[in-house]
């Protein structure tokens, strides 16, 4: 089976339920698991050496969403370590996914072209419909899809956006790097610009989407942007579904058993709380 990373990041600064130094949103977690992959979380603290080890006792990275700074932050540091292996595993044939969700999207797009060139968006709590490019639905990511879930996908408000930042299609278009790595798949406007919400890169298995996937089944804030339906619910199981499909096509693996039990999230519990946080469940990592 896989096993997928998920990064952690510095805690939020206001957050009075924090432990130790670092967290990882408990509905990443629930969201690898119920397409069948197990998590093991990433300590941010760690070093060069130790995440060399890990690349290779793992099939898959997930950066997820949060708040940290996406140039400077531990966060960043792991993630280009972690992009740089993957980088060079692909190139030797050695085919290693990434995923990346809302900030993790940011984050890749500024490990690939080496900047920031991330532009405000009014989209801090708003579900939307997905705008497909020509072809996107012959995609790697959706072209498994089923066509119910690509037309829920296209015609209702199910994907979440709660972000203040965006990569403008303005911005893209402009920087060769990123022109030359990733597809765009999706866009949304905020009514005044253009933004990417799902690309893949040509020549490696990364994926990045501006939107959350994982907070319809398993976040419950009463807030705009929110979406709790059936058809949102089975478009997040299909994106889960293909990153994890992707994941299994690496052999990597821990040393030894004792290694990987060691290492698994489920030596870690999360946290509860209250249901007006923006997260559910909270692991928290020192």
């Amino acid at each position: 089976s896989a096993l997928v990373r998920i990064l952690a990041q510095e805690n939020l600064e206001d957050d009075p339920h924090a432990q130790g130094s670092s967290y990882i949103a408990a509905s990443y977690v629930k969201h690898l698991e119920s397409a069948g992959a197990r998590v093991v979380p990433i300590h941010i603290n760690h070093t060069e050496e130790e995440y060399e080890k890990l690349f290779n006792a793992i099939n898959g990275l997930l950066l997820p969403g949060g708040n940290v700074d996406i140039e400077k932050s531990q966060f960043t540091r792991a993630a280009k370590v972690f992009y740089e292996l993957a980088i060079k595993a692909n190139d030797a044939s050695d085919y290693f996914p990434i995923w990346g969700t809302c900030q993790g999207f940011q984050q890749l797009t500024v490990l690939t072209s080496n900047k920031n060139l991330l532009t405000l968006t009014d989209t801090k709590a708003v579900a939307l419909p997905l705008t497909f490019s020509p072809g996107a639905q012959n995609s790697r990511l959706f072209k498994k899809f089923p066509k119910d879930v690509l037309q829920s996908l296209s015609d209702e408000n199910i994907t979440s956006n709660f972000h203040n930042w965006s990569l403008s299609m303005q911005n893209y278009s402009s920087n060769a790097k990123l022109k030359r790595f990733y597809r765009v798949l999706t866009t949304n406007t905020d009514g005044k610009k253009e933004f990417i919400s799902t690309m893949e890169a040509y020549r490696y298995p990364f994926y990045a989407v501006q939107w959350h996937p994982e907070k319809s089944p398993f976040e419950w804030i009463e807030k705009a942007g929110m979406v709790h339906t059936l058809s949102a619910i089975k478009a997040t199981f299909y994106t889960a579904h293909f990153f994890v499909s992707e994941a299994m096509k690496n052999h990597h693996r821990f040393y030894s058993q004792s290694e990987e039990e060691k290492a698994l999230i489920y030596n870690f519990q999360p946290v509860f709380k209250g249901l007006n946080s923006i997260f559910l469940q909270n692991y928290y990592f020192d």
